[in-house]
C-alpha cells in the first residue's frame, strides 16, 4: 500500500481524490400515523415509481427508496436527500417514514403489499420479480430497509494509476481488477462496518410471530421486543438478506469473467426449489423463471461491482461489456439517530474504508477464506459487542477489538491523505471516532439503541416509532426554496408522462419482452 499512497502523495494526484464520486441509495418504510405498515398506494403526488430518478419504491408499494444523482461533494448528497424526504412529507399526510431497518409493525406476509409500476411490459416485470422474491423468501424479509452507498475513483485517477503500473493491458480490465481487488479487501474486512455501524439489534415481535427458531431473546415480559444482548446489526444475520439456496452458490470476486459466469449460470440454470412456482404456464406470472436467481439482482451480497446499463441491457451485460464502473456497498443499515439515516462522518469514515480496501494488497480468495468471513460476519452480527469475541484473520484466533486497532491504525495515512486533498481534519477526526467505538463498545448504534430501550423501559417499536415522529417534524418543519420545490414538482409531472409514454409505446407481449431480455444472457 506505501507505494499506492507515495503515488497519491504529489500535489496533482493528492487532488483527485477531492472529486470521488458517491451516490446514496436510503429505503424507508411509509407507515401509519401508528406505526402499521401503509396500505395505501404509492403516492401520485410523488410522480412514478418506474421513471422517477429519486423517488421510487423497492419491493413494495410501502417501501420507498430514495436516491442522490452522482456528486462528489459530501455535504451536497446529504443535503439532496434531506430535500427529498422534506418533499415527500409535503405529499405523505398523516403517513410517516420509519426511521430503523427492521420493520414496524408487520401483520405477516398478507400486509406487505407488493410495488406497482403500471401496465408496461416493464413494470410489469418489475412486479413478476418481486412476486418470485416473495414465493421464495417470504415478504418479511423483503420489508427491511437500509442503505446502499456507491462509490467510484475519477477517471483522472484510474489512468494515472495505470500509468504508473506501466500500462498493463488494457485500461478497462486494469479498472475492473483494481475494484475487485477492492471487493475482495472488503468482504474480509466488513464485519469491521457491522461493528461500527449496526444499528438493528433489536427488532418487533410482530416480524418474527409464528417463528421459534429465531435464537433471539425476548426484551421485555410480554415478548413485543426480541433481541441479541451483544448483537449489532440483525438485519445481515439469519433474519434479514439470507437464503439457503444461494448459500450454495460461490461466487468469485478473482476475475470479472468468473463472476460474471457464476452469475450467469445461476439465472440460466433451473432450480427444484422453485419449479412449483408459476412461470408462464397459461399466462400467470408469479416468478420471472425458476432459475436460482430469477435476475442478477436477486444474489444477496454485501458489496456489488455494478455499472451503468443501457436501455433494456441487463446489468451482467453491461459489466461483460465494458467493466466495472462503480461499486455498491449493500450492509449499512438505517440510523435511527439521523433524520436521513446516516451523516457525513459515516460517510467520510467509509472513503477512508473503500480506498483502503482499494489501496491495500489484496490476493485472490479461495473458498476456505470466503467461509472464514462468512463466519467473522455472523459473529459480529450477533455477538460483536461481547468482551473478549474472537475471529479469524486466515493467521488464526484474534480479539475483534485488537484487529480493529490494527486496521484503523492502518487507515490512518489514507485519512491523512483525504484531509491533504481537501484542506480539512475532518476524515481524520471520523476515523478517531471509530477508534473510540472500538475501545467503548457502548458508543456504537446498536449499544445505543439497547441502552435508550432499557432506559426509557420502551421496547424496540415504541423507540423507532417516537424517533420516525422526530424526523417526521424535523421535515414538516423544513421549508424548500422555491426553485428546489417548483424541480420536484416537474420532475414528478415529468415521470407520469415519462410512464405513460412507456406503456403507449408497448406494441409485443409479456411473453415476446421476456423472451428478449433473457436472450442477452444467453449470448453472454
Amino acid at each position: 500500500m506505501q507505494n499506492q499512497l507515495q503515488a497519491l502523495a504529489n500535489p496533482d494526484a493528492r487532488k483527485l481524490l477531492s472529486t470521488i464520486n458517491r451516490g446514496i441509495e436510503k429505503e424507508s418504510l411509509r407507515i401509519s400515523a401508528d406505526g402499521q405498515l401503509a396500505q395505501t398506494p404509492h403516492p401520485v403526488q410523488l410522480g412514478s415509481a418506474l421513471t422517477h430518478p429519486s423517488i421510487t419504491t423497492d419491493y413494495s408499494e410501502a417501501l420507498l427508496e430514495f436516491i442522490t444523482p452522482v456528486s462528489t461533494s459530501i455535504e451536497g448528497s446529504l443535503q439532496t436527500l434531506e430535500n427529498v424526504h422534506s418533499f415527500v412529507y409535503q405529499q405523505l399526510g398523516n403517513e410517516i417514514l420509519w426511521a430503523g431497518s427492521m420493520p414496524c409493525i408487520m401483520a405477516g406476509d398478507e400486509g406487505i403489499p407488493v410495488a406497482q409500476y403500471g401496465s408496461s411490459n416493464v413494470a410489469r416485470m418489475k412486479t413478476v420479480y418481486r412476486y418470485g422474491l416473495g414465493h421464495r423468501y417470504g415478504r418479511l424479509m423483503q420489508a427491511i430497509a437500509g442503505i446502499h452507498y456507491n462509490f467510484s475513483m475519477p477517471r483522472a485517477y484510474w489512468d494515472q494509476a495505470w500509468r504508473d503500473a506501466g500500462s498493463p493491458g488494457d485500461i478497462t480490465d486494469y479498472i475492473s481488477a483494481r475494484y475487485l481487488g477492492l471487493i475482495r479487501n472488503f468482504r474480509r474486512y466488513s464485519w469491521l462496518l457491522i461493528y461500527l455501524y449496526g444499528a438493528s439489534p433489536a427488532v418487533c415481535g410482530s416480524f418474527l410471530k409464528g417463528r421459534d427458531n429465531h435464537g433471539l431473546q425476548a426484551f421485555d415480559e410480554q415478548g413485543h421486543s426480541l433481541y441479541l444482548p451483544y448483537g449489532t446489526a440483525l438485519r445481515m444475520g439469519d433474519l434479514g438478506y439470507n437464503s439457503d439456496a444461494q448459500k450454495h452458490l460461490n461466487v468469485c470476486y478473482n476475475s470479472l469473467a468468473n463472476y460474471v459466469g457464476t452469475l450467469h449460470s445461476a439465472i440460466m440454470q433451473p432450480h427444484p426449489d422453485y419449479r412449483g412456482i408459476a412461470s408462464g404456464q397459461n399466462n400467470e406470472y408469479q416468478q420471472l423463471n425458476d432459475s436460482l436467481l430469477q435476475i442478477e439482482n436477486e444474489f444477496y451480497s454485501p458489496i456489488r461491482p455494478k455499472r451503468v446499463a443501457n436501455p433494456g441491457e441487463t446489468p451482467l451485460n453491461a459489466l461483460a461489456r465494458a467493466g466495472i464502473e462503480y461499486i455498491e456497498v449493500r450492509c449499512v443499515d438505517v440510523s435511527p439517530f439521523s433524520p436521513v439515516g446516516l451523516d457525513a462522518r459515516q460517510i467520510r469514515f467509509m472513503d477512508t474504508f473503500l480506498l483502503y480496501c482499494l489501496l491495500q494488497e489484496s490476493p485472490p480468495c479461495d473458498g476456505a477464506e470466503q467461509d472464514i468471513q462468512a463466519a467473522n460476519l455472523e459473529a459480529v452480527v450477533n455477538r460483536g459487542r461481547q468482551p473478549g469475541l474472537q475471529l479469524n484473520n486466515c493467521s488464526g484466533e484474534i480479539l475483534l477489538s485488537q484487529w480493529a486497532d490494527q486496521l484503523l491504525t492502518d487507515m490512518r495515512p489514507v485519512a491523512e491523505l483525504m484531509d491533504s486533498a481537501l484542506d480539512s481534519t475532518q476524515y481524520s477526526h471520523s476515523l478517531a471516532h471509530q477508534l473510540a467505538k472500538v475501545a467503548d463498545p457502548e458508543l456504537t448504534p446498536s449499544a445505543r439503541v439497547l441502552r435508550e430501550m432499557r432506559e426509557q423501559d420502551t421496547p424496540f417499536f415504541r423507540l423507532a416509532l417516537a424517533y420516525s415522529e422526530r424526523w417526521a417534524d424535523y421535515f414538516r418543519k423544513r421549508p424548500l426554496a422555491p426553485e428546489i420545490q417548483a424541480a420536484f414538482e416537474l420532475e414528478t409531472r415529468r415521470s407520469l408522462q415519462d410512464q405513460a409514454a412507456i406503456e403507449q409505446a408497448d406494441n409485443i407481449s409479456f411473453e415476446q419482452h421476456l423472451d428478449n431480455f433473457f436472450s442477452q444472457y444467453k449470448a453472454l
